[in-house]
Protein backbone atom coordinates (compact mmCIF):
# COMPACT_ATOMS: atom_id res chain seq x y z
CA UNK A 1 0.00 0.00 0.00
CA UNK A 2 1.40 3.73 -0.97
CA UNK A 3 1.67 6.10 1.47
CA UNK A 4 -0.27 9.24 0.09
CA UNK A 5 1.15 13.03 0.52
CA UNK A 6 -0.90 14.84 2.65
CA UNK A 7 -1.60 18.61 2.34
CA UNK A 8 -2.55 21.85 3.85
CA UNK A 9 -4.63 23.49 1.78
CA UNK A 10 -6.01 26.15 4.51
CA UNK A 11 -5.93 27.24 8.11
CA UNK A 12 -8.45 29.92 10.11
CA UNK A 13 -8.64 29.97 13.67
CA UNK A 14 -10.64 32.77 15.81
CA UNK A 15 -8.66 36.13 17.79
CA UNK A 16 -7.57 34.26 21.35
CA UNK A 17 -10.16 35.94 24.12
CA UNK A 18 -9.19 35.97 27.73
CA UNK A 19 -10.50 34.15 30.01
CA UNK A 20 -13.85 36.00 31.10
CA UNK A 21 -13.57 38.21 28.32
CA UNK A 22 -14.86 38.92 24.82
CA UNK A 23 -15.53 35.39 23.93
CA UNK A 24 -16.94 34.05 26.96
CA UNK A 25 -20.70 34.60 26.01
CA UNK A 26 -19.73 31.75 22.97
CA UNK A 27 -20.86 28.32 23.33
CA UNK A 28 -17.24 25.99 22.61
CA UNK A 29 -19.82 24.20 20.16
CA UNK A 30 -20.17 27.27 18.31
CA UNK A 31 -16.61 28.74 18.11
CA UNK A 32 -15.57 25.02 16.34
CA UNK A 33 -18.72 25.32 13.93
CA UNK A 34 -17.61 29.19 13.67
CA UNK A 35 -13.89 27.68 12.36
CA UNK A 36 -15.27 24.63 10.18
CA UNK A 37 -17.56 27.37 8.36
CA UNK A 38 -15.19 29.76 7.80
CA UNK A 39 -12.62 27.30 6.55
CA UNK A 40 -15.51 25.64 3.83
CA UNK A 41 -16.48 29.43 2.94
CA UNK A 42 -13.03 29.97 2.09
CA UNK A 43 -12.84 27.02 -0.57
CA UNK A 44 -16.34 27.43 -2.37
CA UNK A 45 -15.00 24.75 -5.01
CA UNK A 46 -14.99 22.29 -2.63
CA UNK A 47 -18.70 20.82 -1.60
CA UNK A 48 -18.86 20.29 2.09
CA UNK A 49 -20.19 16.86 1.27
CA UNK A 50 -16.76 15.87 0.03
CA UNK A 51 -15.21 15.93 3.59
CA UNK A 52 -14.48 12.53 4.74
CA UNK A 53 -14.52 13.17 8.19
CA UNK A 54 -14.10 16.06 11.11
CA UNK A 55 -11.50 15.65 13.57
CA UNK A 56 -11.43 18.28 16.64
CA UNK A 57 -9.13 18.56 19.81
CA UNK A 58 -10.68 19.30 23.11
CA UNK A 59 -8.79 19.17 26.28
CA UNK A 60 -11.87 19.71 28.41
CA UNK A 61 -15.11 17.93 26.92
CA UNK A 62 -16.88 18.39 30.39
CA UNK A 63 -19.61 21.01 29.66
CA UNK A 64 -20.98 22.52 26.26
CA UNK A 65 -18.28 20.54 24.77
CA UNK A 66 -19.67 17.41 25.39
CA UNK A 67 -21.08 14.74 23.10
CA UNK A 68 -18.23 15.11 20.42
CA UNK A 69 -17.82 18.51 19.85
CA UNK A 70 -16.92 17.91 16.62
CA UNK A 71 -20.08 16.45 15.40
CA UNK A 72 -21.41 19.30 16.89
CA UNK A 73 -19.59 21.34 14.63
CA UNK A 74 -20.37 19.62 11.30
CA UNK A 75 -23.81 20.19 11.97
CA UNK A 76 -23.82 23.67 13.63
CA UNK A 77 -22.12 24.93 10.80
CA UNK A 78 -24.46 23.82 8.54
CA UNK A 79 -22.43 21.09 6.69
CA UNK A 80 -24.29 17.90 5.33
CA UNK A 81 -25.60 15.57 7.73
CA UNK A 82 -23.76 12.61 5.96
CA UNK A 83 -20.19 14.24 7.14
CA UNK A 84 -18.67 12.44 10.90
CA UNK A 85 -17.04 14.63 13.12
CA UNK A 86 -14.78 12.62 15.92
CA UNK A 87 -13.31 14.15 19.09
CA UNK A 88 -9.67 13.48 20.26
CA UNK A 89 -8.27 14.77 23.75
CA UNK A 90 -4.63 14.42 24.38
CA UNK A 91 -4.53 17.46 26.64
CA UNK A 92 -2.78 20.60 25.39
CA UNK A 93 -1.44 18.43 22.50
CA UNK A 94 -5.45 17.77 21.59
CA UNK A 95 -5.50 20.47 18.24
CA UNK A 96 -2.29 19.02 16.87
CA UNK A 97 -3.60 15.53 17.98
CA UNK A 98 -6.61 16.24 15.64
CA UNK A 99 -4.49 17.31 12.43
CA UNK A 100 -2.27 14.20 12.94
CA UNK A 101 -5.03 11.60 13.18
CA UNK A 102 -6.78 13.16 9.97
CA UNK A 103 -3.84 13.35 7.96
CA UNK A 104 -2.57 10.12 8.89
CA UNK A 105 -6.55 8.28 7.61
CA UNK A 106 -5.32 10.94 4.17
CA UNK A 107 -1.96 8.98 4.08
CA UNK A 108 -3.47 5.71 4.31
CA UNK A 109 -6.23 6.18 1.85
CA UNK A 110 -8.88 6.20 4.48
CA UNK A 111 -9.95 10.07 3.58
CA UNK A 112 -9.17 11.98 0.73
CA UNK A 113 -10.79 15.72 2.21
CA UNK A 114 -10.40 16.25 5.78
CA UNK A 115 -11.02 18.99 8.56
CA UNK A 116 -8.71 19.31 11.87
CA UNK A 117 -8.53 21.78 14.41
CA UNK A 118 -9.46 22.54 18.05
CA UNK A 119 -11.61 24.09 20.67
CA UNK A 120 -11.59 25.01 24.05
CA UNK A 121 -13.52 27.72 26.31
CA UNK A 122 -11.75 27.49 29.54
CA UNK A 123 -14.04 30.40 30.46
CA UNK A 124 -17.08 28.54 30.38
CA UNK A 125 -15.34 25.14 31.76
CA UNK A 126 -17.93 23.85 34.61
CA UNK A 127 -17.83 22.89 37.91
CA UNK A 128 -18.43 19.27 38.46
CA UNK A 129 -19.71 17.18 40.94
CA UNK A 130 -18.71 13.35 41.90
CA UNK A 131 -21.55 11.31 42.39
CA UNK A 132 -21.66 9.62 45.60
CA UNK A 133 -20.84 6.17 46.17
CA UNK A 134 -24.55 5.74 48.16
CA UNK A 135 -27.37 7.71 47.98
CA UNK A 136 -29.17 10.20 49.89
CA UNK A 137 -25.57 11.83 51.78
CA UNK A 138 -25.41 13.91 54.41
CA UNK A 139 -23.45 17.25 54.87
CA UNK A 140 -21.67 19.06 52.34
CA UNK A 141 -20.25 17.81 49.12
CA UNK A 142 -16.67 19.36 47.07
CA UNK A 143 -17.50 20.72 43.32
CA UNK A 144 -13.95 20.76 41.01
CA UNK A 145 -13.15 22.97 38.74
CA UNK A 146 -12.39 21.60 35.12
CA UNK A 147 -10.83 24.86 33.71
CA UNK A 148 -7.36 23.63 34.51
CA UNK A 149 -5.01 21.17 35.55
CA UNK A 150 -5.69 18.07 38.01
CA UNK A 151 -8.79 17.10 39.71
CA UNK A 152 -10.53 13.93 41.19
CA UNK A 153 -6.73 12.82 41.36
CA UNK A 154 -6.68 8.47 41.76
CA UNK A 155 -4.70 8.65 44.74
CA UNK A 156 -2.82 6.16 43.34
CA UNK A 157 -0.60 8.37 41.40
CA UNK A 158 2.39 9.25 42.82
CA UNK A 159 2.43 12.89 44.42
CA UNK A 160 5.68 13.87 42.45
CA UNK A 161 3.63 13.00 39.25
CA UNK A 162 0.67 15.46 40.51
CA UNK A 163 2.10 18.64 41.38
CA UNK A 164 0.50 21.60 39.85
CA UNK A 165 1.49 23.10 36.43
CA UNK A 166 3.05 25.84 37.75
CA UNK A 167 5.26 23.81 39.67
CA UNK A 168 6.05 21.71 37.07
CA UNK A 169 7.72 24.91 35.14
CA UNK A 170 9.55 25.56 38.38
CA UNK A 171 11.43 22.50 38.13
CA UNK A 172 12.48 23.03 34.27
CA UNK A 173 13.45 26.25 35.71
CA UNK A 174 15.58 24.44 38.38
CA UNK A 175 16.65 21.95 36.32
CA UNK A 176 18.27 24.11 33.58
CA UNK A 177 18.85 27.54 35.91
CA UNK A 178 16.35 29.59 34.22
CA UNK A 179 15.93 32.31 36.41
CA UNK A 180 13.15 35.14 36.87
CA UNK A 181 14.71 38.04 34.61
CA UNK A 182 15.35 35.53 32.01
CA UNK A 183 11.74 34.53 31.95
CA UNK A 184 10.21 37.72 32.14
CA UNK A 185 12.61 39.05 29.54
CA UNK A 186 11.63 35.86 27.37
CA UNK A 187 7.27 36.89 27.85
CA UNK A 188 8.23 40.01 26.87
CA UNK A 189 9.67 39.74 23.65
CA UNK A 190 6.43 37.21 23.02
CA UNK A 191 4.10 40.27 23.26
CA UNK A 192 6.28 42.62 21.39
CA UNK A 193 6.82 40.19 18.87
CA UNK A 194 2.64 39.26 18.40
CA UNK A 195 1.67 43.08 18.99
CA UNK A 196 4.05 44.07 15.80
CA UNK A 197 3.11 40.83 13.86
CA UNK A 198 -0.68 41.97 14.39
CA UNK A 199 0.28 45.48 13.36
CA UNK A 200 1.61 44.46 10.07
CA UNK A 201 -1.12 42.41 9.05
CA UNK A 202 0.41 39.20 9.48
CA UNK A 203 -2.45 37.66 11.11
CA UNK A 204 -5.19 38.85 8.78
CA UNK A 205 -4.57 35.72 6.26
CA UNK A 206 -5.56 33.02 9.23
CA UNK A 207 -7.77 34.95 12.15
CA UNK A 208 -11.45 35.00 11.06
CA UNK A 209 -13.21 37.32 13.68
CA UNK A 210 -16.83 35.96 15.75
CA UNK A 211 -19.89 37.20 14.23
CA UNK A 212 -21.31 39.89 16.88
CA UNK A 213 -18.86 39.63 19.41
CA UNK A 214 -16.26 42.52 19.31
CA UNK A 215 -12.67 40.77 19.09
CA UNK A 216 -10.66 41.41 16.05
CA UNK A 217 -7.38 40.43 17.72
CA UNK A 218 -5.88 38.46 20.27
CA UNK A 219 -7.08 39.72 23.85
CA UNK A 220 -4.62 39.05 26.02
CA UNK A 221 -1.05 41.15 24.24
CA UNK A 222 -0.27 43.96 25.93
CA UNK A 223 1.62 46.45 23.86
CA UNK A 224 3.21 48.25 26.55
CA UNK A 225 4.24 45.89 29.00
CA UNK A 226 7.60 46.08 30.21
CA UNK A 227 10.53 44.73 32.29
CA UNK A 228 10.09 47.12 34.92
CA UNK A 229 6.26 45.66 35.04
CA UNK A 230 6.39 42.23 34.81
CA UNK A 231 9.34 42.45 37.54
CA UNK A 232 6.60 43.85 39.93
CA UNK A 233 4.24 40.70 39.86
CA UNK A 234 4.43 37.78 42.54
CA UNK A 235 5.22 34.17 42.18
CA UNK A 236 2.42 32.30 41.25
CA UNK A 237 3.52 28.75 42.79
CA UNK A 238 6.09 29.20 45.44
CA UNK A 239 6.95 31.98 47.84
CA UNK A 240 10.65 32.54 46.14
CA UNK A 241 9.90 31.06 43.14
CA UNK A 242 10.21 32.26 39.55
CA UNK A 243 6.69 31.63 37.65
CA UNK A 244 4.25 34.49 37.64
CA UNK A 245 1.10 35.37 35.70
CA UNK A 246 3.31 37.32 33.95
CA UNK A 247 5.99 34.43 32.24
CA UNK A 248 3.69 31.87 31.92
CA UNK A 249 0.47 31.49 29.69
CA UNK A 250 -3.24 32.92 30.36
CA UNK A 251 -6.54 31.35 30.08
CA UNK A 252 -8.43 31.46 27.06
CA UNK A 253 -10.95 30.54 24.97
CA UNK A 254 -10.81 30.09 20.93
CA UNK A 255 -11.02 27.50 18.22
CA UNK A 256 -8.75 26.96 14.75
CA UNK A 257 -9.30 24.56 12.04
CA UNK A 258 -7.11 23.44 9.06
CA UNK A 259 -8.22 22.24 5.58
CA UNK A 260 -6.36 18.57 4.86
CA UNK A 261 -6.62 16.79 1.49
CA UNK A 262 -4.56 14.33 -1.01
CA UNK A 263 -3.99 14.80 -4.67
CA UNK A 264 -7.23 14.52 -5.59
CA UNK A 265 -9.07 16.12 -2.72
CA UNK A 266 -6.33 19.08 -3.75
CA UNK A 267 -7.91 19.50 -7.53
CA UNK A 268 -11.54 19.38 -5.71
CA UNK A 269 -10.44 22.79 -3.99
CA UNK A 270 -8.75 24.13 -6.62
CA UNK A 271 -6.59 25.42 -4.53
CA UNK A 272 -2.80 25.37 -4.13
CA UNK A 273 -1.29 24.05 -0.76
CA UNK A 274 0.01 26.07 2.03
CA UNK A 275 2.33 23.44 3.14
CA UNK A 276 2.97 19.47 3.25
CA UNK A 277 2.89 17.50 6.21
CA UNK A 278 5.78 15.55 6.47
CA UNK A 279 6.49 13.73 10.08
CA UNK A 280 5.26 13.43 13.55
CA UNK A 281 6.28 12.34 16.43
CA UNK A 282 4.48 11.65 20.28
CA UNK A 283 6.72 10.82 23.09
CA UNK A 284 6.32 10.57 27.18
CA UNK A 285 8.45 11.92 29.96
CA UNK A 286 8.02 11.85 33.63
CA UNK A 287 4.50 13.61 34.42
CA UNK A 288 6.17 16.71 36.34
CA UNK A 289 8.81 17.34 33.79
CA UNK A 290 5.88 17.78 31.06
CA UNK A 291 7.51 21.21 30.37
CA UNK A 292 10.60 19.46 28.22
CA UNK A 293 7.69 16.49 26.66
CA UNK A 294 8.91 18.09 23.04
CA UNK A 295 12.04 17.75 23.86
CA UNK A 296 12.64 14.25 22.00
CA UNK A 297 9.52 14.54 19.91
CA UNK A 298 10.72 17.32 17.79
CA UNK A 299 14.13 15.26 17.78
CA UNK A 300 12.31 12.12 16.68
CA UNK A 301 10.13 13.78 14.22
CA UNK A 302 12.87 15.96 12.19
CA UNK A 303 14.69 12.10 11.87
CA UNK A 304 11.53 10.96 10.21
CA UNK A 305 11.49 13.37 8.16
CA UNK A 306 15.12 13.90 7.44
CA UNK A 307 15.81 17.30 8.65
CA UNK A 308 17.49 18.92 10.88
CA UNK A 309 17.59 21.71 12.91
CA UNK A 310 19.38 23.67 10.78
CA UNK A 311 17.00 23.69 8.10
CA UNK A 312 14.00 25.20 10.16
CA UNK A 313 12.70 28.07 8.52
CA UNK A 314 10.04 28.51 11.41
CA UNK A 315 9.47 26.70 14.43
CA UNK A 316 6.00 27.60 16.71
CA UNK A 317 6.47 26.03 19.80
CA UNK A 318 3.91 26.87 22.10
CA UNK A 319 4.76 28.75 25.35
CA UNK A 320 2.81 26.89 28.17
CA UNK A 321 5.76 28.65 30.40
CA UNK A 322 8.64 30.79 29.88
CA UNK A 323 10.75 28.56 32.02
CA UNK A 324 9.09 25.36 29.71
CA UNK A 325 9.83 27.03 26.68
CA UNK A 326 13.57 27.91 27.58
CA UNK A 327 14.08 24.64 29.12
CA UNK A 328 13.69 23.10 25.65
CA UNK A 329 15.66 25.63 24.26
CA UNK A 330 18.18 25.04 26.53
CA UNK A 331 18.16 20.86 24.93
CA UNK A 332 18.33 22.25 21.49
CA UNK A 333 21.26 23.81 21.00
CA UNK A 334 21.86 23.52 17.60
CA UNK A 335 18.50 25.47 16.93
CA UNK A 336 18.58 28.92 16.30
CA UNK A 337 16.04 31.15 18.43
CA UNK A 338 15.25 33.30 16.03
CA UNK A 339 13.27 30.73 13.88
CA UNK A 340 11.17 30.78 17.38
CA UNK A 341 7.97 31.92 17.43
CA UNK A 342 8.59 34.66 15.01
CA UNK A 343 4.49 36.32 15.28
CA UNK A 344 5.16 35.37 19.22
CA UNK A 345 4.35 32.91 21.25
CA UNK A 346 0.87 31.58 23.48
CA UNK A 347 2.52 33.83 26.76
CA UNK A 348 0.99 36.91 24.52
CA UNK A 349 -1.60 35.29 21.90
CA UNK A 350 -3.55 32.98 24.38
CA UNK A 351 -3.27 29.27 25.33
CA UNK A 352 -6.94 27.89 24.54
CA UNK A 353 -5.91 24.03 25.72
CA UNK A 354 -7.81 22.17 22.76
CA UNK A 355 -7.49 24.73 20.05
CA UNK A 356 -3.75 25.58 20.70
CA UNK A 357 -1.96 22.29 18.40
CA UNK A 358 -4.58 23.77 15.69
CA UNK A 359 -3.30 27.14 15.48
CA UNK A 360 -0.10 26.13 16.09
CA UNK A 361 -0.06 23.82 12.88
CA UNK A 362 -1.70 26.72 10.47
CA UNK A 363 0.33 29.28 11.54
CA UNK A 364 3.77 27.26 10.42
CA UNK A 365 1.41 26.40 7.19
CA UNK A 366 1.04 30.16 6.69
CA UNK A 367 4.75 31.39 7.50
CA UNK A 368 5.81 28.85 4.67
CA UNK A 369 3.29 29.56 2.46
CA UNK A 370 4.76 33.19 2.57
CA UNK A 371 8.10 31.75 2.54
CA UNK A 372 7.49 30.19 -0.19
CA UNK A 373 9.55 27.36 0.71
CA UNK A 374 10.95 25.88 4.24
CA UNK A 375 10.77 23.22 6.74
CA UNK A 376 8.41 24.33 9.91
CA UNK A 377 7.46 22.78 13.17
CA UNK A 378 4.86 22.61 15.26
CA UNK A 379 5.26 20.86 18.79
CA UNK A 380 3.74 21.64 22.13
CA UNK A 381 4.39 20.23 26.10
CA UNK A 382 1.54 18.23 27.51
CA UNK A 383 0.09 17.74 30.95
CA UNK A 384 0.64 14.56 32.68
CA UNK A 385 3.55 14.40 30.65
CA UNK A 386 4.01 14.08 26.90
CA UNK A 387 5.31 16.11 23.87
CA UNK A 388 3.82 16.04 20.47
CA UNK A 389 5.55 17.49 17.36
CA UNK A 390 5.16 18.10 13.37
CA UNK A 391 7.26 18.68 10.79
CA UNK A 392 5.76 20.65 7.56
CA UNK A 393 7.36 21.50 4.49
CA UNK A 394 7.23 23.88 1.13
Amino acid sequence: MSIRDVYIVDAVRTPIGKFGGALSSVRPDDLAAHVVRALVDRTPELDPARIDDVVFGDANGAGEDNRDVARMAVLLAGLPVSVPGVTVNRLCGSGLEAVVQAARAIALGDASIAVAGGVESMSRAPWVLQKPERAFLAGHQQLHSTTLGWRMTNPRMPTEWTVQLGEGAELVADKHGIGREQQDAFALASHRKAAEAWEKGRYDGEVVAYEGVDLSRDECIRDNTSMEALAKLKPSFRPDGTVTAGNASPLNDGAAALLLVDDEGLRATGREPLARIRASAVTGIEPQLFGLGPVEAVQRALAKADRSFGDLTTFELNEAFAAQALGCLAEWPELDPAVVNPRGGAIAIGHPLGASGARLAGAVAHQLAEAGSGTGVAALCIGVGQGLALVLER
